[in-house]
């Protein structure tokens, strides 16, 4: 035996190398994730296409007859290039279709409104639609790869001419990476293409096929870290019923009526039923409980349900096999470039098809013209054809932008005896001249080719644009306070002895109704006071003497107090504020004093000041011992004020003699044409100042007026009101309608005649065409009129005072002008400047400044030295 024969064999351990169990799973992670991004969850920028999509559409291409296809047939063909299950090719052939944009689908395709599935795909059928024929394909300009088992091309990307990734949206979650790409308006990624190619800046932002209302004040771009809410259109049917009419992305209208039912469950809301008539169009009837206020359950539904809900985006692309965070725009302008790059490279294919196709008609020309073809006649060899035509086209080779080759020689000879025998010189020249203007019209569009590329998108536009409108209204959002809206379905308990608040404490004193979102502020006998969230059972400090719903943005809620301060034994007086605080904080009203104790307390939702009787004891040596107090009579401060001194004598007791009125004045409330709410933030338009049982007067661009209160709850749709305003009774309201029936314009002036709240009244004829145009309540208002004179327009001016009179709201009024009347718009007077106040207009001390003795109020006779405010 040799000596390798009687090497002692190795051991099984030595023919393996030793990996450390770590490694391989660093090395087989990164392998899995790579594979993940790259091959399965994130798009690639160039196409906007997972593989699976872009294999899809490869095969629906090669199967492509301009017949529809069965799902399962296409299925099967896309099989051949992804290595994965039919079901996953399948749930991604249905959300191609649902987008309607690459696929025209047949049968039942499911609903994304409703979240219903498609059929099995035995049973629908598809075909590529005409605009991904035009934009999608180009197997000139594909770049191809051997699909996974060898055996067939696949693209590496597909070459789209328009930036598809934006127009569908994406959606993937690799190893340690998503993306979510949101679905872009088909009309204005062209046009911003367009701009783009113009050198302007653009801005896209998404639309949902869902509809909806959506704020992209946070969009950021689609980068990682913005925000976008989006809303469903809620529409009220009448004081009774809601109606849900657009849904918003990512929802369906059963996940959707779920969330509401479940806020009602845990009493967020308070409805009846919940109703879905989703048919053609969405429709889902909220009809809600005996006394709810439509508005208020509006908002609800927004706080509570997803009604509202909010979406991340997170742009993520695949750029040359790596994964990029960019942001829409700037995935727009690379798709816009790539375009105009691939017109380019088709328009220099076509060039070199041209070119060709001159050169060959030219050859052929000359060959047969100048009878070439006799002299290879006497040849004998192969070689000597090819040597004789060569010779023959000799003198005209100059002429010819490239050198003639042997295949050019090879294709003469494959010329018809038939074809030369009747070849026509007069279309032989024709035909030249016409592929010669295409290559003067090719070499145009190379030497501009911006233009050619905006004339390519204006092209696809008219194409393709009609029925692709935005669906989704963009709107900016008001900040809906849960605590506000949500329904009280929870009742408030005290234990003022012992000091416990809450709403399980059903056995003691009964505050108010709440809602378990709501926080609670108390007050103590030890001038102490206190703000924490509700909840069962809370303890907040024994011997409480107020105790209600604390709201942060309520700026009327005033206390008028009556405290003891411990250090001096004076009864001082102060009205304040509780302002914003910080959660289970005690603040102290009082100077903080040992002994200090609070000895009257009101809490006036209005700013009410009362009159109160203040006894001093018997033994006090002030001279009146039972004097009156106005609490009008001092100022608002803030809560850390001290106060002013009301006595230096011990009080024996404090009653309350007449209620007071608001010392606050009227609330200046604004509406804003945006959000469509009231509010007293100054946002908007100034409505008026009002008090109690004032009201706001509404008038409708369908001809309906209505008076509401003026609760910052209340909602407006923006686009339908024409005239909001403080109403007054007395006041003439002018208006100019079209009525749909004659198709003329109308004009009437009338006066509120109507109390009923929340209740609108057509004012105008009930034809379904007619519609409100100009409405004033100005005393003397003009409109301009254009109007057709004969076959020329002019523009006149009306005084509508002047051509009616006041008469009641249900009057038809008269015609505007017996000229056909083409547009009619308000003539707004110009109002007279007001004069600005003086700086020290106003002024007032600061809120957390003690006042002294006499500073405020001085009741007493001037001669006494002890009782300097005379109360004492």
């Amino acid at each position: 035996m040799s000596e390798e024969t009687n090497k002692p064999e190795e051991s099984d351990d030595s023919l393996h190398t030793s990996v450390p169990v770590t490694g391989m799973y660093k090395d087989w992670f990164l392998d899995y994730a790579s594979y993940v991004i790259l091959e399965r969850a994130v798009p690639a920028i160039e196409d906007g296409l997972k593989p699976v999509q872009r294999r899809i559409l490869h095969a629906m291409k090669e199967m492509d007859d301009g017949r529809f296809n069965k799902v399962a047939n296409i299925i099967g063909q896309s099989m051949q290039y992804h290595p994965h299950g039919d079901a996953s090719i399948g749930d991604a052939i249905v959300n191609l279709g649902q987008k309607d944009l690459l696929i025209e689908t047949q049968g039942n395709w499911g609903d994304i409104r409703t979240g219903d599935s498609a059929a099995a795909a035995r049973y629908i059928e598809a075909r590529l639609s005409k605009f991904a024929l035009e934009v999608v394909f180009n197997p000139q300009t594909t770049e191809w790869q051997l699909s996974y088992d060898g055996r067939k091309r696949e693209p590496v990307t597909l070459p789209v001419k328009f930036p598809l990734l934006l127009a569908q949206g994406v959606e993937g979650i690799a190893v340690g990476l998503s993306t979510k790409i949101l679905p872009h308006n088909f009309i204005e990624l062209i046009e911003g293409s367009i701009e783009i190619l113009k050198g302007n800046k653009t801005n896209v932002l998404p639309d949902f096929l869902t509809g909806g209302l959506a704020d992209f004040s946070e969009y950021n771009e689609g980068v990682r870290g913005g925000k976008v809410k989006v809303r469903a259109r809620i529409e009220e049917e009448d004081s009774k019923t809601l109606l849900i009419k657009e849904i918003p992305y990512g929802t369906t209208t059963d996940s959707l009526i779920d969330s509401i039912l479940k806020a009602n469950d845990k009493g967020k809301i308070k409805i009846k039923k919940v109703v879905d008539n989703t048919a053609k169009d969405v429709e889902i009837q909220v009809h809600l409980a005996p006394g709810t206020s439509p508005d208020v359950t509006i908002d609800a539904l927004y706080a509570f349900t997803d009604c509202e809900v909010s979406i991340s985006p997170n742009a993520c692309v695949i750029i040359e096999d790596k994964p990029v965070f960019l942001s829409v725009n700037r995935i727009l302008e690379y798709n816009t470039k790539q375009t105009k790059a691939l017109l380019k490279r088709e328009l220099e294919i076509r060039k070199a098809e041209l070119m060709e196709k001159l050169l060959f008609s030219s050859l052929e020309k000359i060959f047969i013209e100048n009878r070439i073809y006799r002299d290879i006649e006497e040849c004998t060899t192969w070689d000597a054809v090819l040597e004789a035509i060569d010779q023959g086209l000799e003198p005209y080779k100059p002429d010819f932008y490239r050198e003639i080759v042997q295949d050019d020689l090879i294709r003469l000879t494959e010329i018809r005896i038939k074809r030369i025998s009747k070849f026509d010189t007069f279309k032989a020249d024709e035909l030249m001249r016409k592929l010669q203007e295409e290559l003067k019209e090719v070499n145009y569009n190379l030497r501009h080719l911006t233009e050619y590329a905006i004339k390519y998108y204006q092209n696809l536009l008219a194409k393709y644009g009609k029925g692709r409108e935005r669906k989704t209204e963009i709107r900016a959002f008001d900040t809906i306070q849960a605590s506000v809206v949500a329904a009280n379905n929870a009742k408030l308990y005290v234990n003022r002895k012992d000091g416990f608040v809450g709403f399980g404490l059903k056995k003691e004193e009964f505050v108010c109704d709440c809602s378990d979102l709501d926080d609670i502020i108390v007050i103590r006998k030890d001038g102490k006071m206190m703000v924490s969230k509700i909840q069962d059972k809370n303890f907040m400090g024994k011997d409480i003497l107020h105790v209600g719903i604390y709201r942060k943005t309520d700026e009327r809620l005033t206390f008028n107090m009556i405290y003891l301060d411990g250090a001096s034994g004076r009864a001082m007086v102060k009205r304040f504020q509780p302002g914003g605080v910080t959660r289970d904080k005690e603040y102290d009203l009082t100077k903080g004093t040992k002994g200090s104790k609070t000895l009257y307390l009101t809490a006036n939702p209005n700013g009410e000041a009362e009159i109160i009787t203040v006894y001093l004891t018997q033994g006090a040596k002030a001279r009146v011992k039972v004097f009156d107090f106005e609490f009008a009579s001092i100022e608002i401060k803030g809560r850390g004020a001290g106060g002013n001194i009301l006595t230096r004598y011990p009080v024996r007791k404090i009653q309350l003699k007449m209620e007071g009125v608001s010392t606050l004045g009227g609330l200046d409330i604004y509406y804003d044409p945006v959000v469509g709410r009231l509010n007293t933030d100054q946002r908007g338009n100034l409505i008026g100042n009002f008090l109690g049982e004032d009201k706001i007067l509404v008038c409708y661009k369908s001809g309906e007026y209505e008076l509401t209160n003026f609760e910052l709850t209340n909602r407006y749709e923006p686009k339908e009101v024409l005239l909001i305003e403080k109403f007054e009774p007395e006041n003439v309201l002018s208006a100019v309608y079209y009525d749909g029936g004659s198709k003329t314009y109308y004009v009437k002036r009338f006066m509120i005649e109507t109390t009923s709240l929340n209740k609108k009244f057509n004012f105008i004829t009930d034809h379904r065409s007619s519609y409100l145009k100009v409405i004033s309540s100005e005393k003397q208002p003009q409109v301009m009129a254009r109007v057709l004179k004969g076959k020329e327009e002019e523009t006149l001016e009306y005084d509508l005072d002047m051509i009616i009179d006041v008469k009641g709201w249900k009057a038809m009024g008269n015609k505007l002008s017996t000229y056909d009347v083409k547009e009619v718009s308000l003539i707004v007077p110009e109002k007279a400047p007001t004069e600005e106040k003086g700086e020290g207009d106003g002024s007032e001390a600061s809120d957390d400044e003690d006042l002294e003795v006499g500073s405020t109020i001085d009741l007493s006779p001037k001669n006494d030295d002890e009782e300097q405010l005379g109360l004492f």
